[in-house]
């Protein structure tokens, strides 16, 4: 157990320096990880780290896949339905079959098996892409389809999985048998999904209590998906669908001192998890070159080689005419929605990591079939998942930022940017004048002195200074050299609040009560930042 806490221990430690050395060198964090997890487990004496797959499928992921979805934008959500639904289940059933295909004509593969290693590794990841992603400033659509088709994409290529994984253990396959239960399996898991997000709300909203919010927010995303899961679903939808509904109705219904402690706490969580993920994906080379002694060599190389060609090319020929013969078919969609440049669709093409989901799901099949015998070609799926997860990772990961700056993507993503910014400074500017007429309307009915009233008035006043003149733009200019004051004063004043507790003046709830509100005040500072860069 000493030894277990140990490892955790340097895992963490290596987890810190990792993500120091990605902003230094300003890598992705998850590039990084996954090699440090491969160099960490040829060390001399560390101990083999496995990647049990209950672990990422029950454990992991549900966490995942609730903070992204309540992250995500419900609107733009369903204003991308279309894209997303194309890449998350018509492009990974797409893969599917190609994979299939190839494999067993060119190196042999039983159809089923062609099948299986097909469903594990169609879906790209939900985590490394959106990490690389939002690094190099590409347009909010293509983040938000990626985001989508990675929230969404698991679900179909596990369902999928499970449908090829009985068709080895049974030894029979029905289409239509299997596409009705699809589609059962998507409407139960929504249905169930939003149910679990409703009552998650109104318990969180009868506590009253922050830490209690927070921990019946934990359990939700485990509560969406172990349920569906166990009986034969994938969770991935229900939990989709819990976040979402969470997203779209929680920020009436959750306090604010709730929510300030929740964006740590999770960025905490998420943090955390991620790193760890990667990592120990890194740490299963070990085990797999340990097994490679007792396999040919060549063939691990070819079917790796093979199937890596076959997913990149099937995402790229499923997403030109998905993106296009959709539009050139239908009139309405091409007058509501134009055609996005050629550029986009290649990004969106070309941006296809795969994760640990794909690991998982591989490591996750049976030793054995039902009458004993060793279940077919499992070694093999294995090396091939790992490879196919290494190899887009890395190349991706080393190659996108190039290619988009080549492709001209991030231009349109920083004109993009830089609307958003004068959109929200608007937002901002009509928000503190529809408050500042509520002021007027409140004070009306109640008994005010004007000393209350010049306070709100000069709060009111120096809130809308804040904010730069969109018109104007020197004021940003001032705006941050008067956040940079700001800065200034409040280090001033935590240091002198510091002096005074040194010197017994005052007792440490106060110090902390005051630190909360400088604390709080800087965050502010933060939040109101106006930058040429992402946010």
């Amino acid at each position: 157990m000493e030894a277990k806490f140990q490892t955790f221990l340097i895992l963490l430690a290596v987890l810190a320096g990792v993500a120091l050395a990605a902003r230094r060198f300003n890598v992705a964090p998850a590039i990084l990880l996954m090699l440090a997890g491969v160099g960490l487990a040829f060390v001399p004496g560390m101990p083999t780290v496995e990647l049990p797959p209950e672990l990422v499928l029950l454990v992991v992921l549900p966490p995942l896949i609730y903070s992204a979805s309540v992250a995500m934008s419900w609107r733009e959500f369903k204003k991308n339905l279309r894209p997303i639904v194309l890449l998350a289940v018509g492009a990974v059933i797409f893969t599917t079959a190609m994979v299939a295909a190839a494999t067993h004509y060119m190196i042999g593969l039983p159809w089923t098996v062609g099948f299986l290693l097909g469903a594990i590794v169609a879906p790209p990841d939900v985590v490394a892409p959106l990490a690389i992603a939002r690094r190099l400033n590409m347009p909010r659509r293509i983040l938000v389809v990626l985001e989508g088709e990675g929230l969404a994409n698991d679900a179909t290529a596990l369902i999928l999985y499970r449908f090829a994984l009985a068709a080895i253990l049974i030894g029979h396959f029905s289409l239509p048998l299997a596409a009705g239960e699809f589609l059962l399996i998507v409407a139960g898991e929504i249905a169930f999904g939003i149910g679990v997000g409703w009552l998650s709300l109104r318990l969180r909203k009868w506590s009253g209590d922050p830490q209690v919010e927070l921990t019946l927010s934990l359990i939700t995303p485990y509560v969406s998906y172990w349920l569906p899961e166990h009986v034969g679903g994938s969770g991935v939808i229900a939990t989709v669908a819990c976040g979402l509904y969470v997203s779209w109705n929680g920020p009436l219904l959750i306090s604010s001192a709730t929510r300030l402690q929740g964006i740590f706490f999770w960025d905490l969580v998420i943090y955390l998890i991620e790193g760890m993920l990667f990592l120990l994906t890194g740490f299963q080379m070990r085990a797999l070159y340990e097994k490679s002694k007792t396999f040919p060599l060549d063939d691990i190389l070819i079917a790796t080689a093979l199937v890596l060609v076959i997913v990149v090319i099937a995402r790229f020929a499923w997403l030109y005419p998905a993106t296009y013969l959709p539009r050139m078919l239908s009139r309405s969609l091409r007058e509501r929605d134009p055609s996005p440049p050629w550029q986009w669709p290649f990004v969106l093409a070309f941006t296809g990591v795969r994760g640990a989901v794909s690991l998982a799901a591989a490591l996750a099949l049976p030793f054995t079939l039902p009458n004993g015998e060793a279940f077919p070609y499992r070694d093999l799926i294995l090396f091939v998942a790992f490879g196919v997860i290494f190899v887009t990772l890395i190349g991706v990961g080393l190659t996108l930022p190039p290619i988009v700056h080549w492709l001209g993507v991030a231009e349109a993503g920083r004109n993009e940017h830089a609307t958003e910014h004068e959109a929200e400074i608007a937002a901002r500017r009509q928000a503190l004048e529809a408050a500042l007429k509520s002021l007027d309307a409140l004070t009306a009915e109640k008994e005010v002195s004007d000393e209350v009233m010049r306070l709100l008035r000069a709060r009111h006043d120096i809130r809308l200074n804040q904010l730069p003149d969109s018109l104007d733009p020197n004021r940003h200019d001032i705006s941050a050299a008067g956040t940079a004051l700001t800065r200034d004063l409040i280090a001033a004043e935590r240091k002198f609040i510091h002096n005074l507790l040194r010197d017994g003046q005052i007792t440490d709830e106060t110090r902390r009560r005051i630190e909360r509100d400088l604390d709080l005040e800087e965050a502010s500072l933060a939040n109101r930042e106006y930058r040429a860069g992402p946010l």
